[in-house]
Parts: structure tokens; sequence; C-alpha cells
């Protein structure tokens, strides 16, 4: 059996949209799950009278990305767990084609979907995330057309947005940081994953289409992206990439803040700016949980430089 868990907070125009797709999926095994982060828009009223078969987790107050998938991963019965942002429509056979790239690949632990615009289905989100040699990471293929470049393969980290994970994986290296609460806790468990030996694998065959942004964005984004790169950077990011790439990754951050400097005026540079002092100021906790990562590490040196994309 395979659990789809939804995030959810006042997303009532996307939801039909997202669980009509899921009724349509040929591949029958699996549950529905929706985490409400205390929606005040009729969410949860709009799931119990059109869509019975959906089991809904009315949480008490809103904690995030990270908080509402946590909810739904805790009762989730499936042996294998996807994460579906809630502004998607997912292809008839996204979830047969999921279960087949497990079959296959059994040092897999995270599948990455084919992620596309809703409104240009023939322009990419993201073939699967890379994380580069200057500490950022990114979505490969972005803006492109897709015109078949990316076959099946390896790649980094699955989006959050439309990720699938081995139960078996996540009993292990644990669920998504709720510290992150949204922004690149996909990241930070593709991470936790790698060091110890599980494998992030592209399917070009698993479609899913995402309205991009649809539900988040603005200040609130750019100051999570500022603060929680720099929570990866030092809780995830083992000694050896740091000792070959130090400068490269401390030169992105300047340039990053200097950017944001530069465009002081501007509400989102401003967050940006407060993300990255937030992350330094918890530089204390960050390093206590960077012993307790890193000593989980299996995997050599050569290889997670391997898994970089170098800048």
């Amino acid at each position: 059996m395979l659990s789809v868990v939804i995030p959810n907070w006042n997303g009532i125009g996307h939801l039909p949209t997202c669980l009509d797709a899921l009724r349509r999926q040929s591949f029958r095994y699996f549950e529905v799950i929706v985490a409400d982060n205390f929606s005040t828009d009729g969410s949860s009223e709009m799931l119990q009278s059109d869509y019975p078969e959906v089991r809904v987790l009315a949480l008490e107050s809103n904690r995030g990305f990270t908080g509402a998938c946590n909810a739904g991963i805790r009762v989730a019965q499936g042996a294998i767990v996807v994460l579906l942002n809630n502004d998607t429509e997912a292809a008839p056979d996204w979830l047969v084609e999921i279960v087949a790239a497990f079959n296959r690949y059994p040092d897999v632990g995270m599948i990455a979907s084919k992620l596309l615009l809703f409104d240009q289905r023939d322009t990419f989100h993201t073939a699967g995330d890379l994380f580069c040699t200057d500490g950022v990471p990114a979505n490969r293929g972005v803006w492109q057309k897709d015109s078949g470049q990316y076959d099946e393969g390896y790649v980094f980290s699955a989006c959050g947005g439309a990720a699938a994970y081995r139960r078996g994986m996540l009993q292990q290296v644990g669920m998504l940081d709720e510290d992150f609460f949204f922004s690149c806790e996909d990241v930070d468990l593709a991470w936790r994953a790698q060091l110890q030996g599980w494998r992030a694998l592209y399917a070009p065959s698993a479609v899913v289409y995402h309205h991009l942004s649809a539900t988040g964005g603005g200040e609130t984004a750019s100051f999570h992206d500022g603060r929680n790169t720099i929570y990866v950077l030092v809780k995830d990011v083992p000694a050896s990439v740091w000792r070959c790439h130090w400068h490269r990754i401390l030169w992105r951050q300047l340039r990053l803040a200097w950017k944001a400097l530069c465009s002081w005026r501007g509400r989102a540079a401003r967050a940006r700016l407060r993300g990255q002092i937030a992350g330094l100021w918890a530089l204390p906790r960050l390093l206590r949980q960077r012993r307790i990562v890193q000593a989980t590490r299996s995997v050599s040196a050569e290889y997670l430089d391997s898994i970089l994309t170098s800048i």
C-alpha cells in the first residue's frame, strides 16, 4: 500500500483539482491523508462532504509544511509515503510509475517526479533537485522546455512538492525537520539519507503539474530560504565538502547578503537578510545537531563529491 500525504493551509481553491487527479490514478492501492494547518476557508468541511475517502487531520495550529507532512506520515500506513502539494495535478499513471521505479532500484529511498508548470505543461519546474558546490540547492531544468532531455537516473534529492519515500528510509534517517517549517526541508532530508547510503532517483514517467508558488511565496518564503540554506550548510554538509568548497560556499552567501543589502527597500530582500541572520543566530543549536547527523555517515568522501553539481 502507498500513502499520499497532502499538507493544506487555506487551499480550498486547489484541493479539488489535486484530489480529482488522485481519483483518476490507475494504481488503486493507496490512501490519501490531508493534514490541514488550521485552515479558515472551509477546506476541512469541503473535504468531509465531497471527498469522504480522504482522511483529514485537523491540526490545531499552522505547523507549516514540515509539521503537517510529519503529522500525515505518522498516521500513514503505506510502505511508500508520497508528499504532494495541494496545488498540483498528477498524471493518471503517476503512482504506478513511482511504485515501478522503487521496484527497479532497491538502493533508492527517494523518487523525484517530473514536475511541470501547471499552466505551461511543456516547461519544467524541476527534473529532480541538485545540490551545488557553492552550497545552494537548485531545481534541475527549471524554466526549460521539456524535450525529453532528462533521462531516468540518480539526482541529489526530490522536490517535496511531489516526492516519494520508502518507509524504511524514513524509519532509519527520520522525518522532516520541523525547525525548517518550509523551504529546504526536502534538501535536509536528502542530505541525511545520502549520508547513510540512500539514493534519490528522477523518474521522468512520474509526471505532476504544479502551480508554482500558488500557496507560498513573498516575504515569508524569502526569510525561510535565507535561514534554511544556512541550516543545511551547518547541520548537513560534511567536513569533506566544506574542505573542498568552503570558498565557493562562503562567497555565495556573501553575494546573497550583499544583493539583499543593495535591494534594502524591497521587503523580500530584507526578509532574506533577516533569514540569514536568523540562521547564524541558531549556530549553537545547529552545531549540536550537526554532531548527531554526521555521526550517522556511512559513505565515502568520494561518493559525496560525486553527487554534487559543480559551479
